[in-house]
This record gives structure tokens, sequence and C-alpha cells, in this order.
């Protein structure tokens, strides 16, 4: 079990004391905050970084807790589960989908090359869904109506990425990407913050080159033997507001020192209201055999399924349905029957 496992232990060791607890965990703020150190170099440079972001990595911890906590059991991902789980049913169109799916995820090969030990892998499986509005055949009133409004939910993109040797461990990753992802909403937060700054400076340049040569206009010898026409001073006038402005801009966002503080800020506030840009939803539907969307009237068969989508910080955002899955070894097509030509396959 990961160390970060330890922060959705359901029951505790009652002999462990408060001291232990406390240790166990502040060595995992110390580790994350490393981590996210480690992808944000700059971080580094603010003065007393570490214990500044600790309260909000650590509120990102509890609140990625409470995400894992509330994920359900993982489901057997298997061609035989496709006729008896409405989840695995519901997510692919048919029962050889489910271990071809798996089978063209280059990760999750790796990850079964790299753990020859292990028969079975956790998995969290990433779908797109989609809502689809038609009309369609359905029985009425004891007749057969071809012109019945439905809505049918189809999964498709099945991504296979984060694996893990238990259940456990899979939990453990999921905390580690969503720190990751939060790192890099930082990233894209503070490149658009020094992308501001160079655009100031290089505009503030721009403004000052005009500015002299406007000034210069009908100055000296030049004016005298060239002829150039009065300088416009209410065009002067325009551009010295325009560089007040730029200057003020710039001051805004500080001097060189100040600006790591600005970075700094970034990363403490993204880490404080991690919910603000990752979060999971739970989707109730009622889905009969073809993935139409069924009230708890309809006489055909359904399922009542809690479907989990999950908000992923990104440039665009992504919004994804995803799903815990256990998958095994022996259930693993060949490479060659899905890839073709192995040695081709790009990686």
């Amino acid at each position: 079990m990961g160390f970060l496992s330890r922060l959705w232990r359901r029951t505790g060791d009652k002999e462990q004391g408060d001291s232990s607890r406390s240790s166990d965990r502040a060595d995992e703020v110390a580790q994350t905050i490393a981590r996210v150190a480690k992808a944000i170099p700059k971080l580094t440079l603010a003065a007393r970084y570490e214990s500044r972001l600790a309260p909000a990595v650590r509120g990102t911890l509890d609140y990625a807790s409470g995400i894992v906590a509330a994920l359900p059991r993982p489901r057997d991902a298997a061609a035989s589960a496709w006729s008896s789980d409405p989840y695995i049913h519901a997510f692919f169109a048919t029962s050889d989908d489910v271990c071809e799916t798996f089978g063209r995820s280059h990760e999750l090969r790796d990850w079964f090359n790299e753990h020859i030990d292990c028969a079975e892998v956790y998995a969290v499986l990433g779908m797109e869904m989609a809502e689809r509005t038609a009309l369609g055949v359905a029985q009425q009133d004891g007749r057969t109506r071809t012109d019945v409004r439905q809505t049918t939910i189809s999964f498709s993109d099945h991504r296979v990425r984060i694996c893990g040797r238990t259940e456990a461990d899979l939990h453990d990753e999921i905390v580690r990407r969503l720190v990751d992802q939060l790192a890099l909403e930082a990233l894209e937060q503070i490149a658009e913050d020094k992308s501001r700054r160079d655009a100031l400076e290089e505009e503030r340049a721009l403004l000052k080159a005009r500015l002299q040569l406007l000034q210069r206009q009908g100055a000296g010898m030049h004016a005298v033997t060239s002829g150039a026409a009065p300088v416009d001073l209410a065009e002067v006038a325009r551009l010295q507001r325009e560089l007040d402005a730029n200057e003020r801009s710039l001051a805004a966002l500080g001097s060189p020192t100040e600006a790591i503080e600005r970075q700094f800020d970034i990363v403490q506030r993204i880490y404080a209201d991690p919910a603000a840009y990752t979060y999971v939803t739970v989707k109730q539907v009622r889905l009969d055999r073809m993935n139409v969307m069924v009230d708890i009237s309809a006489t055909q068969p359904a399922a009542d399924l809690e479907l989990r989508v999950a908000r992923i910080p990104a440039s665009p955002s992504d919004t994804r349905a995803f799903a815990i899955v256990r998958f095994r070894r022996a259930d693993l097509p060949p490479a060659g029957s899905l890839f073709g030509d192995t040695s081709r396959v790009i990686v």
C-alpha cells in the first residue's frame, strides 16, 4: 500500500498514537510538495515555499481522498462480463470490443511488460460519453411506434492509461495524477502571466521608439535640411498616455523578484481550491440493452447505472466518463492481432 493510500484508509490501527499519524501525514504533504516543485522548479525560489504551501497541499490531499473513497469497487473488464454486467455492456458495443480495447492500450501493455509477475491489473477506463436524441421504435399503449423520441448514451474513445498492481496502488496513482494535473494548470496560468509581461514589454519598447521619433521631428538641423513637418503634439500626448498606462500595467505585475511571488501565489491558489479545477460528478441513468434511456415504467429489461464523470483541467478542459476496472493478463490479445507488424507500432 503506497503512502497516499493511508489518506483514505477507512479503519486504522487503534494502537497507533496521534504522533505517528501526524508524522505520516507530514511525510505525505512533504513528498507531495516535492512532486509539485519538481514540476514547477521556480516554486523553490519563493521564500519558505514548503511551509507556506503545506496547508494548500494538505487540502488537496484531503479532497483527493474524498474522491477515491467514493469510487465504486473495480468491475471485471472481460468479454464474459459483457452479457452479465450492465456497466461493461453499456461501455462496449460487443463482447469482442472489451479485450480489443484494452489490447490497444500501449500504456497497459507497457505496464504488464514491467510487471511480469502480475496476472491482472487495476486500471482507469476513460471514455468519451455522448447523449443523442432521435426518433426511434418503441412500444406504447400496446402498439409499436416508430416516432418515439429517445435519448441514447454512447461511449467512445476508450483509453486505459492509469494502472496499478492493486486497488490501493491505483488509488495512489489517481491522487498523483490529480496533483500533477493541478501543477499543469498552474504552469499554464504562469505562462499566461509571463506572456502578458512579455507583450507589455514589447509594447513599451514600440511606444518608446515611436514617441522618441515624434519628439525628434522638426528638431535641430534635420528640420532645416529636410523640411520635416512640425511635431504632432496631439499624437505625442496620446503616445505618452499609452506609455503611462503600459508602465502602470507592468508595475502591477511587479519586479522579477515579485514575479516569483506571483507565481507562488498562483500555485498556492490552485492547490487551495482543487475543486475549482477538477472534480467528479455522478450521473444516474436507467439504460436498456440498447443504451436507450428509459424510465421506471419501461417494460423492456433495463439497469440503473451510476456513471462517474470527471472534469480534467487542460487546454481546453475535458470532461470524460470513467470506471475502475480489473483486467486479466490472460485476456490480453496478441499485439500482432491488433497492430499488425508490431515492429512498426509507435509508443
